[in-house]
């Protein structure tokens, strides 16, 4: 999952060290996958067994496919995402089949926020949101450590400042 240093955030040389995301999100993100899907089989296999028959009855095992396939599905995603601290941005890179590499330079950076819902909270997670002046530069952390976050907040707004300093 980690390369490199435990806090992820400075790099050596002109490789960034990555930082992935805690496994704590997999585990939250499988357990909807599960629970949701799991809740649409039980149902449609009571429903068509009661007013198809038996044989129907069989169709509830395709929510149980997409269960397993999403369950692969999640773990590649999960492993795609990473980070990186850099001298003057911040690196988010994401995405299997299509790659997607996000450089938010320190300066630009307008507005940096934590936020937790319900179920994040429960599974002790929460997300780092980076707002810009460009709305489609708008970069998210997912699934962090709150005292990672929290960090990660604090030092990305301390550069922040910093660096918009000179503009």
């Amino acid at each position: 999952m980690e390369t490199g240093s435990a806090t992820g955030a400075e790099t050596t040389g002109t490789e960034p060290v990555w930082t992935g995301l805690p496994p704590g999100l997999l585990r939250m993100r499988r357990l909807l996958l599960v629970v949701w899907l799991g809740l649409l089989a039980l149902a449609l296999g009571l429903l068509l067994g009661l007013l198809a028959g038996p044989v129907w009855a069989a169709f509830a095992l395709l929510p149980l496919a997409v269960l397993a396939w999403g369950w692969v599905l999640l773990g590649r995603n999960w492993r795609s995402w990473r980070y990186a601290e850099r001298a003057d941005d911040l690196l988010i890179t994401r995405g299997v089949l299509w790659r997607e590499e996000t450089v938010v330079p320190y300066g630009r950076m307008q507005l940096v926020e934590v936020t937790s819902g319900p179920v994040e909270r429960h599974f002790g997670l929460a997300s780092v949101q980076l707002h810009t002046a460009a709305a489609a530069t708008d970069a998210t952390i997912p699934g962090l450590d709150p005292a990672e976050a929290e960090r990660l907040r604090d030092r990305l707004t301390e550069l922040g400042e910093a660096r918009s300093a000179g503009l």
